[in-house]
């Protein structure tokens, strides 16, 4: 009697249900994994963010946060009532590992990150002020205005002035700037996280984000990088003071 083969059928990769702890970094492994199991190629779409949501367990926040860190990075591309597309293909060996300062001196790791904030900033400053649009003054400037109102309303702005920054970076039109940023997230977010637990922290950099906007929108790009070096020697000089 003539037998037929089996057929064999190939499972589909699932993505695991996450514990409570670190969403953004496990959605963020489980999505490289993912992508790296199930053989994605460039131009393949991804599960949707409700897809996303229902497996791994998480809100529609965190999905979108991992997304837009995927998106600086040059990996993924959402198109609107589309979907969520595959730039290039990844896997968790083979994507971006975060940089990290290791050591536990608070000290120690600032003053290393702010040399290499020194070199990004300054330039994103610069190639701002030269290749601004209207659109992307009005941007910045809604940004700073929301960190001073904040900032004189708290007394502190570590939100606002991240955010104020990240438009200056978005005004160069050089993704690698943000990409470098996505990488060194970790590590340059201790800046706007109350350093020492010292609400005032950088608090006299304060008036120079103003003077950098008028740069910026002057199309002045030795002023912002002088207005740049300003904030970030009086960041310096708060770390070795209140360090002490």
């Amino acid at each position: 009697m003539k037998t037929t083969p089996d057929i064999v059928v190939k499972a589909e990769p699932r993505l695991a249900m996450l514990s409570p702890l670190d969403r953004v970094q496990q959605v963020s492994d489980a999505m490289m994994d993912y992508i790296g199991k199930a053989g994605l190629k460039r131009g393949d779409r991804l599960p949707t963010e409700r897809q996303l949501m229902n497996e791994l367990g998480v809100g529609r926040s965190t999905v979108r946060e991992v997304i837009g860190r995927f998106q600086a990075l040059g990996v993924l591309e959402s198109r609107k009532g589309s979907g969520t597309y595959l730039l290039q293909p990844v896997s968790s060996a083979t994507v971006h590992m975060p940089l990290r300062v290791e050591t536990e001196n608070l000290r120690d790791a600032l003053l290393q990150t702010l040399e290499v904030r020194r070199g990004i900033e300054v330039e994103a400053g610069a190639m701002a002020a030269l290749r601004r649009t209207d659109d992307d003054v009005r941007i910045i400037e809604q940004k700073l205005d929301e960190m001073e109102r904040v900032h004189l309303a708290k007394g502190t702005s570590g939100r606002e002035d991240l955010a104020f920054h990240l438009a200056i970076y978005d005004a160069t039109h050089n993704p690698l700037f943000k990409q470098l940023l996505e990488q060194m997230r970790e590590a340059f977010e201790r800046f706007w996280h109350k350093p020492f637990d010292r609400p005032d922290f950088a608090r006299r950099s304060f008036p120079f984000h103003r003077t950098l906007f008028c740069a910026i929108a002057d199309r002045d790009s030795d002023a912002a990088r002088c207005e740049t070096l300003k904030i970030l020697a009086v960041v310096e000089e708060d770390i070795k003071e209140m360090s002490k």
